[in-house]
This record gives structure tokens, sequence and C-alpha cells, in this order.
């Protein structure tokens, strides 16, 4: 994996419990916070990211514009070998991820993209994933195969 350059965390305590993870985990972990980052720079209609915590994990939401869903990252001792991103489950999100990307991610039920520690990341196909969550309140009363047209037909387009 190639060193990473994030912005700055500005919040001590998301900060902190970056800090508190494993090296390994901290850096797949920290690797994801630039995916959400520069997606959320890209995305039209998203504005800033407040990065904060929630369930005293990393999370990423849309204070600003009220766009999105809040995204969090994780990892828990219990599953040292794995991370993952967390979505709102009532959200249906993991419902469109998985019609949209069958084989490209291991799924945890309706809740989260589950990655082992060894995976090589599918990074357009998240990124899509990431833009779908915060853009969700422009395109929550889509069905779920409906919602990725606002990122148009092909599955590796992202705006």
């Amino acid at each position: 994996m190639r060193k990473i350059r994030s912005p700055l965390i500005k919040n001590p305590e998301v900060a902190t419990v970056f800090k508190s993870y494993p090296k390994k985990i901290r850096m797949k972990l920290m690797y994801l916070r630039k995916l959400i980052l520069d997606t959320a720079a890209s995305a039209q209609r998203v504005s800033k990211i407040e990065e904060t915590l929630k369930w005293g994990e990393p999370s990423y939401l849309t204070p600003e514009t009220k766009s999105g869903s809040t995204i969090r990252i994780g990892w828990k001792e219990s599953q040292k070998e794995q991370y993952a991103m967390y979505f709102k489950c009532t959200a249906n999100l993991v419902a469109a991820f998985k019609e949209r990307y069958p084989t490209e991610f291991e799924y945890g039920g309706n809740r989260s993209i589950i990655f082992n520690i060894d995976d090589e990341i599918p990074v357009k196909e998240l990124k899509s994933c990431i833009a779908l969550a915060l853009t969700y309140h422009h395109n929550k009363k889509l069905e779920p195969a409906d919602r990725w047209k606002m990122f148009g037909n092909k599955k590796e387009k992202c705006r």
C-alpha cells in the first residue's frame, strides 16, 4: 500500500481514536477516510464534511447541506483481521450496493462493507458507494437501482 496523505484530523477526539488502532489497521482506516474526503470533495451537492465520533468510531456527516447519511469506519478487537465502513441500516444503502456490486465487496448484513486486512479495495466501486451515501437525501425515495442514475449508467462512474 502506498503512503497516504490525508488532511489533518482537526477533531482531537477522532485523532485519539485513530491513534488507538494498531498501526496496520490505522493505515487501512486512514485510507478509507481519504476515500470519503476525496469523494466528498468531488461530489456535487455535498459541501463540507464534518468528522466526528459516533459510537466511538470516526464518522463523516454532511451538516451544511444535510445531503448525506452518516458513514462510519471502524475496527473491532474481536475481528482483528477485519475493518469496516458502516452505513445507517434503515437507509437501504447496502441493499443498493449489493444490487450494483454483488461480488465486489463482503457485506455485513444491511449495514456495512467489510474488508479483510489483506484485501485490495475496489476503489472506483467503493467511491461510488460513498458518493451514494453522501447524497442519500437526494436519492432516498428512489428504488435502489434508480439511485445509481444520479452518477451515470456505468458502474465505475462517480461524481
